[in-house]
């Protein structure tokens, strides 16, 4: 980031983390649309007197006149579903950070150009469109969205030229965690897909499957793993729930002859699903059956072990989206970001019996 002659001027979102307090609590404080505590308003404006931020930039009032305020995220699946996902909760957490300058509020939409009474995107009263991922149906929702003129970014997924993406590091950091497994000694390695396409079967992936796939983070995650195990056979979850995970899980181990020695999922719900299935079985992880995620969230209802995983940053995912969007509404242009994951090796992983 480039130098800038004058310190960078503090954000609500600075205000909200020094005083303790969700970004949308700070906010209420300075608009006054709802009633908050004593103490919590006493300590968002000690906090923003200690930053020296003085209520809402004006210039981002000035890029709201005409405007409706509103940022639509757009998601595939069921909405509820994504109140379900830490992954996306706090990318919705790091993206009203990045659109905290703007006080812009954030609509959720799961969004179908194929209703029969249209895409609500076509008149939906938003400035600007978030897609998290792009895959059959969001690539439809980009078509509309740029046809009104829209800014739009995409979160890990490829919408084309002079579209701004955050992009995130989904091959590499599967390989890593594979590389993990191999060098513990697993040769027997199954794996655990997320949704391959809108379709959303739970099923065995085969070549056919991946030829027309449009989720491309399930693409790269796959990849990275089979750039490890190149003949792991891998069976497709519906979503990424611990619920799908458990089923999957029971496809994969309920044939003691077959029964890999370790399982790869793309996410760590689906690792949680896994790790319960094979307690359903009576067999203990790590010691007969090595399981490890994607994601690095901290999951409920796992108890004492600590998942081998890939930690992403979610939340900056989200701020970096924001952020882009902002810039987009002041008149600059986009920028495409590229971020990393971190492998964390944690207890659900050891070298294979015998």
């Amino acid at each position: 980031m480039s130098s800038q002659d004058s310190p960078r001027r503090a954000t609500i979102a600075d205000v909200a983390r020094e005083a303790g307090v969700a970004t949308s609590t700070a906010s209420v404080v300075f608009s006054g649309k709802a009633k908050v505590s004593a103490g919590t308003r006493e300590r968002v404006l000690a906090a923003a007197a200690e930053l020296g931020y003085a209520g809402p930039d004006p210039r981002a009032a000035s890029l709201r006149r005409g405007r409706s305020g509103i940022v639509a995220v757009v998601l595939e699946g069921h909405l509820r579903a994504a109140f379900l996902d830490p992954v996306t909760t706090a990318m919705m957490d790091g993206l009203t950070d990045g659109l905290a300058d703007l006080s812009a509020g954030i609509l959720l939409m799961r969004d179908d150009p194929g209703e029969s009474d249209g895409s609500p995107l076509a008149n939906a009263p938003v400035d600007a469109v978030v897609l998290i991922g792009c895959s059959g149906r969001t690539r439809a929702s980009l078509d509309i969205v740029r046809g009104r003129g829209l800014p739009v970014v995409v979160i890990e997924g490829d919408a084309g030229e002079g579209i701004p993406r955050i992009t995130l590091d989904n091959a590499d950091a599967a390989a890593a965690v594979a590389r993990h497994v191999r060098e513990l000694g697993h040769e027997d390695v199954a794996l655990v897909t997320l949704p391959l396409d809108t379709a959303r079967d739970r099923l065995p992936v085969t070549p056919q499957r991946i030829s027309t796939a449009t989720v491309d983070v399930t693409i790269d995650r796959l990849a990275g793993m089979r750039s490890v195990f190149p003949d792991a056979p891998a069976i497709s979850a519906s979503g990424s729930l611990i619920d799908e995970g458990l089923l999957v899980g029971r496809m994969l181990l309920a044939d003691a002859e077959s029964r890999p020695t370790a399982v790869l999922a793309q996410s760590d719900l689906l690792a949680v699903g896994v790790i319960r299935a094979a307690e359903e079985l009576g067999l203990r992880v790590p010691e007969d059956l090595s399981v490890a995620g994607f994601d690095g969230i901290a999951v409920d209802g796992l108890g004492g072990p600590v998942l081998t995983t890939s930690v992403q940053p979610a939340v900056e995912k989200g701020r970096a989206a924001g952020e882009q969007v902002a810039r987009m509404l002041r008149g600059e242009p986009g920028i495409t970001q590229h971020l990393t994951c971190r492998f964390r090796e944690g207890t659900t992983t050891a070298a294979p019996r015998g």
